[in-house]
């Protein structure tokens, strides 16, 4: 493998983790503390992955339903880790095993039962996240609550006074 295409990523990462935090002291612990997840867990989804397709040659495609697991739970918890974000990413866990059983699927012999709980977890996941995420976002907005009383005040005085006009043109 290609020195540059390993190490790449990882400088785009670090790179990255660099500009969003700003001033953070870099040691060992701190390295070990944001990126736990990009040294233990994805590397682990990776090797899954590798043996099913390089090791044994496309025929033990159960090794796929655990790589595809730690892989999204590893992207997960990284993203997590560097935004601070767990609240909203949890259902990304239920997505790791939504991705784990349609890499059996697709890889597999195309039962279709499997589609089932592939669909249950990916739906209940995706409105997990936007549930989850729009309620972090109106929390967001509606922190700053002697603005958002104003507004609500002056909504309903408007609508008060566009009624009495549209009733009294009659």
């Amino acid at each position: 493998m290609n020195r540059s295409a390993f190490l790449g990523p990882i400088l785009i990462l670090l790179g990255i983790f660099l500009f969003l935090k700003g001033e953070i002291t870099f040691s060992t612990g701190t390295i070990f503390e944001y990126f736990w997840p990009t040294f233990f867990v994805i590397p682990v989804g990776v090797f899954f992955h590798w043996l099913y397709f390089f090791i044994m040659h496309r025929r033990g495609v159960g090794v796929l339903v655990p790589g595809g697991i730690l892989l999204t739970a590893g992207v997960v918890c990284q993203i997590s880790m560097l935004f601070d974000i767990w609240h909203l990413m949890w259902p990304g866990f239920m997505l790791a095993v939504a991705v784990g059983l349609f890499e059996l699927y697709w890889f597999g012999g195309r039962n279709k039962w499997l589609l089932i709980p592939i669909n249950i977890l990916t739906v209940l996941s995706l409105l997990f996240f936007a549930i989850f995420s729009i309620g972090s976002l109106f929390s967001g907005i509606f922190h700053n609550q002697p603005i958002f009383a104003a507004l609500l005040i002056v909504a309903g005085l408007a609508l008060m006074f566009m009624r009495g006009r549209e009733t009294s043109k009659y």
